[in-house]
């Protein structure tokens, strides 16, 4: 038994998790798991949804990722803390290719990357702080963890939890709350559904949710 044979969602619950947005599932769930803003899409047709393996590595290095890559599952999501180092391209064409061959789900990185007209085309979806030239070294002295929690931002992430982002941002549901948080997500759609039917036939949103004009 591998030491990465934690548990994960199951194909069904991703597809599910898939028709929702992130802005839902955060704010149905109690507000829970937005990701620092900054980590955005690299390109518009990104977008991510699967079990989060985690990796961290030292600043400015990215050997770790590489070993992310080869350890990870099929539809695993890397998601990478580099120690608050922006200042690198930690990932880029060779890597998101590796990734397709190793048919990993996506990578989400609190840091930089590049490449940035190419990524689209190998198609590897990538979530990023922005996009940096800079070259990263490879310390095989260096520390870093694969498959071990780790936090970004206020956000603590276990391997195995769910990691969906779109283009409002990356959201992270525990793995022990994937259920609630579904259910009450797809009730909040329907409810919000019914109220812009609402507002289409004329009533204001100050009529539909009874707030006071004063």
């Amino acid at each position: 038994m591998s030491e990465y044979d934690f548990a994960r969602p199951t194909a069904a619950q991703i597809k599910t998790a898939a028709g929702i947005s992130t802005a839902t599932m955060h704010e149905a769930g109690g507000k829970i798991g937005a990701l620092p803003s900054g980590i955005k899409q690299a390109h518009p047709s990104f977008e991510l949804c699967g079990p989060a393996f985690p990796v961290s590595g030292p600043p400015g290095d990215n050997l770790w990722l590489h070993r992310g890559i080869a350890s990870a599952k099929p539809g695993d999501i890397l998601v990478i803390s580099v120690g608050g180092h922006y200042e690198a391209g930690y990932w880029g064409e060779i890597m998101s290719t590796a990734a397709v061959a190793q048919k990993l789900g996506g990578m989400l990185i609190d840091g930089c990357v590049r490449d940035a007209s190419i990524l689209p085309k190998v198609g590897f979806p990538v979530f990023a702080r922005g996009f940096c030239m800079r070259g990263t070294g490879k310390d095989f002295n260096g520390q870093g963890t694969l498959g071990k929690a780790l936090s970004i931002g206020d956000i603590r992430i276990e391997p195995g939890d769910l990691v969906r982002g779109d283009a409002d941002g990356v959201c992270v549901v525990p793995l022990a709350r994937f259920d609630e948080v579904m259910k009450k997500s797809q009730d909040r759609d329907s409810k919000e559904a019914g109220v812009m039917d609402r507002l289409r036939k004329g009533e204001t949103t100050m009529d539909v949710y009874g707030w006071p004009m004063k």
